[in-house]
Parts: C-alpha cells; structure tokens; sequence
C-alpha cells in the first residue's frame, strides 16, 4: 500500500491548523459556569446544531465498520443508517418536552418526571455504556485508521488522537466541540464524498460495480429466518435502538440541549437528518466499491475492516487521499470530543453537583474537566475484551446497544406519552433491564463454555436482533405493570411533561416554533429514506 506525499500531508496540516485555530478561539472565551461549559451558554444556532449531531455520529466506527459491513456482506446494517426519521423525531416530539424542562441531561429529565432514583440510574447506566459502546469502539477503530494510514504502532496511534482530543475538549467545553464539529463535518463530508466519487469511478460506476458482486448482495431484507439479520427483528430492534441513540442519550440530545430556542433546536435536528442521509453513500458504498475492486483482482485486503483505508491509499490522486485523511480524523476526533464531553456533563451535573450542591459553578467547571480521565482509560481497558463479542466491528456496536437500549428507550417512550407511568414503573424497568442485560452480555462472553443443549447457552446463542425485540416487549410490560400495581403519579409531577399534560399555551407555543418550510424539508428527508430502503432490495 502506497504512503502519502507531500501534497497529502499538506492538506491534512492545514486541516488541523483550522481546527486549532477555532479551538484557541473559543478556549481564549470565558468558560466560568455550567451552562457555558455544558451547553456553550445554550446559545449555537441551527446550522451548528445539526453539524455538531452529525459529527458527533459519525465517528472512525462508521468509517471502519461500515464500510467492513459493506465490504464483508453485512449490507442489512445498512438499517441503522437510515434513522435520519428518527433524528427528525428528535425535534418534533422529544425536545420541546426537554428544552421546557430546562434541563442539562437527560437523567436530570427522568428525575422532573419521575424520581431522584431513576436520575441516579441512569446516570450510572449511560457512563457505564459510553465505556462499552463509544469511548472503546471509537478508540479502537481510531487505532486502526491511524495505524493502517500512517504505518505507525496501533496503540500509540490510539492514545495519541485521545490525548489529542482530549486537550481541546478540556480546555474548552461545549463550545469548542460543537464549533470544531461544524468544521469536521464540512472535511468529512468533501472528503469521503470524493472518494466514493472516485471509487466508482474506477469500478465503472453503479452498474459495473453490481456486475462485480454476487446476485442480490445488495439485498439489505433477509427472509424472516435469516439466522444473522431476519427483517421483522431488523425493523424493530433499529426502531427501538434508534430512539435510544437519538431521542434519549446524551451524547445525541446535549447538541440539541444547547440551540438558542426549540425553533433553532428543531431546525437543527432537521439539518442533522438531511446529513445523516450521507453515512449510506459515504461509508457503504466505499466498503462494497473495495469488494467489487478485490473481486476483480485489482485491490487486496485482508479483512472487511481495512476495505475503506485500502481503497484510499490505492485509488485516490495525490492531495485528495490527504483530504480523506483529515476527514477520518475529523470522525474519530468530533466523536471522541462529543463522549468526552457527554461524560464530563453527566459525571459533574448528575453526580457531583448532586452529591455538593453548594459547590461554585467555576469549581464545577474544573471537576468537569478532570472527570474524563477515567473514563477514557475504562475504554481502553475494554478494548481486548470487546475484540471477543463480534467479528465485525460495526455489528458489535449494534449488538451492544441492542442490550442497553430497550429498557431506556420503554421508559422515556412511556413516560412522554402516558401519564399513568410513575416511578416505580420506570425504576423496575431499569433495574430489570440491566440485569437482563448484564446477564446475556455475561452468557454471550462464555457461550463456548456452556452446555449447547442447555437453557442457557440458547439464551446466549439467540440472534441478537431476536433477543433485543423480545426484550424491549418484556421492559414495556415490567414498565406497565409495575406502574398500574402502584399509585398513580400526582398532577403536578407529570405537568408539561407528557402529551396528556400539556397546557393551551404550551400547545400554542409549539405550533408557533415551526413553519411549513420545517415540515416540508422533513417529509423529504422520510421519503429519500424510504427511497433507499426499496433501492437495496436486490
């Protein structure tokens, strides 16, 4: 594989003096409270909002699973890509509940709408999940990037970019995340938009590229038995994931948290679906082009993993490989900024100021800044261990959320649209989610183990999507039950903040924030979904 030039190198030096340049200027700005800190003063207008979601989404996993799931016959993953919907959701049903809310994240939402308890969970649960399902897989992935462009040791490239990463999301918060976002966004999409362009090209376009595969490879619908992706559990399990992803965590809703006012929040989100549209055409495409490329004897790789670097370093002229380059850092570096932020949020606001509340706001901002550190070194440490989940790296992503999702996403849903769901309901739902949880990802690590006609191993053993449908049916019952078996919550705890409580003024309010501009770019953004979705059918 050919290294990079002087040309190359030149492109990605000038990309990251941009990026320090805007990282100096906003850490040269005061940052001496939370809402500065945490929410850049809750003042970025739509644009920002809707790159910093993006960009935030779109980390090295994407770049390297992906296009490994494109390039090693996973093309039904390619479901999760399309949740551009549910970002729209995001804006239309969920933010208007969190922005009047006031609040900073969303365990501090379950806390108005339910109890002190549910906040302390699900503060845990979602530090506990960056550690396994972004801090580490964003690492990991960023390792292998770095390693395989620029021929240096995977570990060293790994704490390199954290190290990296870390001093300008320290030093500079919120701010300088989302600003540095919207420039990350702009490199990433002209860049690997170019080498899509260029690896069609070089295959002889769509059809030659179809020509070179396998009948129906791009068939992302398997039949309902499939033992990898059956369709029914597909459609549901992405449904339940997505709104957890999008709707209910904090790494996602805390770039929304920070817009202006809910029109520039909901225009954000409606931008952040528009781009969320790309990742099939940015990632994917690539991953199948390197396949189509390796079928004819004219690339070679090892593993579906390294397709997308493979196909950069041989196909792409001189100067653009360097502006690829920089926008695979760009994914690793705005991801990486995003969780380490995300976590510096909940650990300082759900935690800490809970445990001193009377702490000043300029100490709080320094405890934020010190809280990261351990949490990246848990996501190194899971590395090794994760390596043993799934052999694609994209799928264990998918796999994982599948474990933690259901439960979140059965008591935010419940909670917003039923004013009868009360604490008790949403406390024995996570509880009994993480157990469950816990317990299959226990099973599934020592699944050679177990006997295969047992109980057990069958548990460990069912089909990840399967499992996570079953689940999210047996959270919703543990929510309903659990609620209609104890006293209904009072009135002025579910005030505003369900649809069965909302005043005349509030439903005024809304309706006035949206045009029919919003309404109509948001109709476009589900058709060219379910477009795409009958264009993979063969």
């Amino acid at each position: 594989m050919q290294g990079f030039d002087t040309l190359d190198w030149i492109v990605i030096g000038v990309y990251f003096l941009l990026l320090m340049g805007i990282a100096l200027w906003v850490i040269r700005q005061k940052q001496n409270n939370t809402e500065d800190y945490f929410l850049a003063g809750r003042n970025i207008g739509w644009f920002v909002v809707g790159a910093s979601i993006f960009a935030s989404n779109i980390g090295s996993e994407h770049v390297v699973g992906l296009a490994g799931a494109g390039a090693g016959g996973k093309i039904p993953m390619l479901i999760y890509e399309l949740h551009a919907w549910l970002v729209l959701a995001l804006g239309w049903i969920f933010l208007p509940f969190y922005l009047r809310s006031g609040v900073f994240t969303m365990p501090e939402f379950l806390e108005r709408r339910f109890n002190s308890k549910t906040r302390w969970f699900l503060t845990v649960f979602s530090l506990l999940a960056y550690v396994l399902t972004k801090v580490s897989v964003t690492v990991y992935a960023g390792g292998i990037v770095i390693a395989s462009l620029l021929h240096i040791d995977f570990w060293f490239g790994a704490l390199i970019t954290v190290v990296l990463t870390g001093a300008y999301t320290v030093l500079g918060g919120m701010r300088a995340v989302v600003y540095t976002e919207a420039l990350q966004t702009v490199v990433l999409v002209l860049g690997a938009g170019t080498l899509t362009f260029v690896g069609l090209n070089a295959v002889g376009g769509w059809d030659g590229m179809r020509s070179s595969l396998e009948p129906g490879y791009l068939n992302m619908w398997r039949p309902a038995d499939d033992p990898e992706f059956p369709w029914p559990s597909l459609v549901i399990t992405s449904t339940i994931v997505g709104i957890w992803y999008w709707c209910t965590d904090q790494y996602i809703v805390q770039r929304a948290l920070a817009a202006q006012n809910i029109t520039q929040g909901r225009r954000g989100t409606i931008f952040g679906a528009l781009l969320k549209l790309l990742p099939v055409f940015l990632f994917l495409i690539p991953g199948v082009v390197a396949l189509a490329l390796k079928n004819r004897g004219e690339l070679s790789w090892d593993t579906p993993d390294q397709a997308f670097a493979t196909l950069l370093m041989e196909k792409m002229p001189s100067g653009l490989r360097g502006l690829v380059a920089a926008g695979l850092l760009a994914a690793l570096m705005s991801s990486l900024a995003s969780v380490f932020n995300s976590c510096s949020t909940l650990f300082t606001v759900d935690v800490y100021r809970k445990l001193y509340p009377d702490t000043p706001e300029k100490k709080l901002v320094n405890v934020g800044r010190v809280a990261t550190a351990i949490v990246v070194v848990l996501g190194i440490a899971w590395i090794p261990i994760m390596q043993n989940i799934s052999g694609v790296l994209y799928e264990y992503l998918q796999s994982v959320q599948s474990y933690i999702a259901p439960p979140i996403t059965a008591v935010f849903l419940l909670g917003i649209f039923s004013k009868r769901i009360n604490a008790q309901g949403a406390m024995a739902t996570l509880i009994a989610g993480l157990t469950v949880a816990a317990f299959r990802l226990i099973l599934e690590l020592n699944r050679h183990s177990l006997d295969p006609d047992g109980i057990f191993f069958a548990f460990a053993n069912m089909n990840f999507l399967t499992f996570a449908a079953w689940f999210f049916l047996f959270s919703i019952t543990v929510c309903v039950v659990a609620s209609l078996l104890t006293p209904a919550p009072s009135a002025a705890q579910v005030e505003g903040l369900t649809f069965g409580t909302l005043s005349k003024q509030q439903k005024a309010d809304n309706r006035s924030s949206y045009n029919i501009w919003d309404i109509l770019v948001s109709l476009l953004v589900i058709g060219i979904v379910i477009y795409v979705m009958v264009s993979f059918t063969g």
